[in-house]
């Protein structure tokens, strides 16, 4: 039986619905402000989701002749001038969080919980939604912030969550990670991480399977009862996810 000490959060998918109404759009502009007629619908942004990492993206997307060839450092200087349309996204209150996310993390930080973040987005990125979004207290209260490009391989690879886990100290029996995608999962899962997944548009059609336990989303008592795709630990009658429920899957 094992402590639940831990919360490592993901972040575009996962706090907030970032990648169709946010990430996406914020390429779209970036395409355009350099002259590119490349743009990325909603569809393929989905395609191109199954790759993580921006510039990755971008790459992936020359590749099948989708964007015009670019050199890295081209490939890089967009990726910048994207971030910064996506950090004005975000400060003009345009990505909310997801529901129960803001509840489940007071009442983990209420109750001596270490929080810490692992994920592939930038550290601009990142810090323009924690400081819009969450609050600027919210940079003292995640004891570990592991962004972008800090480690070798981005996810599916678990490097970010071992990367997170080594700075705090803390092992991974005693650490949930919340995620939303495949690849999300997959690095948890590699990391010898338990893991609870909130489905969005873009994953609900992906591969989860042996995850810990699998939601349309958080919730929130004074709302609409959430759907439970997988509830392998038995939890009981879910309407909404509690730091309790998060306690017992550990317990599990």
């Amino acid at each position: 039986m094992a402590e639940l000490k831990c919360i490592l959060w993901d972040v575009d998918g996962t706090l907030a619905d970032t990648e169709r109404d946010g990430h996406r759009v914020a390429f779209n502009m970036a395409f355009e402000e350099a002259g590119l007629e490349r743009r990325w619908d909603v569809e393929t942004y989905g395609e191109l989701l199954t790759v993580t990492g921006g510039k990755e993206r971008m790459k992936f997307d020359m590749e099948r002749g989708g964007m015009p060839d670019m050199a890295d450092d081209k490939i890089a200087a967009l990726h910048a001038r994207k971030t910064i349309h996506y950090q004005i996204l975000i400060a003009d209150g345009l990505i909310p969080l997801r529901t129960g996310v803001l509840r489940l993390l007071e009442e983990a930080y209420a109750e001596g919980i270490t929080l810490g973040i692992s994920t592939t987005t930038t550290p601009a990125a990142l810090d323009a939604l924690i400081e819009h979004s969450l609050g600027k207290e919210w940079f003292d209260r995640f004891a570990v912030l592991a962004a972008g490009d800090i480690v070798p391989l981005k996810k599916p690879a678990p490097d970010i969550y071992n990367y997170a886990l080594e700075q705090l100290g803390i092992p991974a029996e005693n650490t949930l990670a919340l995620e939303d995608s495949g690849n999300g999962w997959l690095s948890a899962h590699a990391a010898d991480i338990k893991c609870v997944i909130t489905i969005n548009d873009y994953t609900a059609q992906q591969n989860f399977e042996g995850a810990d336990l699998i939601v349309s989303e958080l919730g929130e008592a004074g709302r609409n009862r959430i759907q439970v795709l997988s509830n392998p630990h038995a939890l009981g009658d879910l309407h909404h996810i509690t730091l309790s429920h998060l306690k017992s899957i550990m317990a599990s």
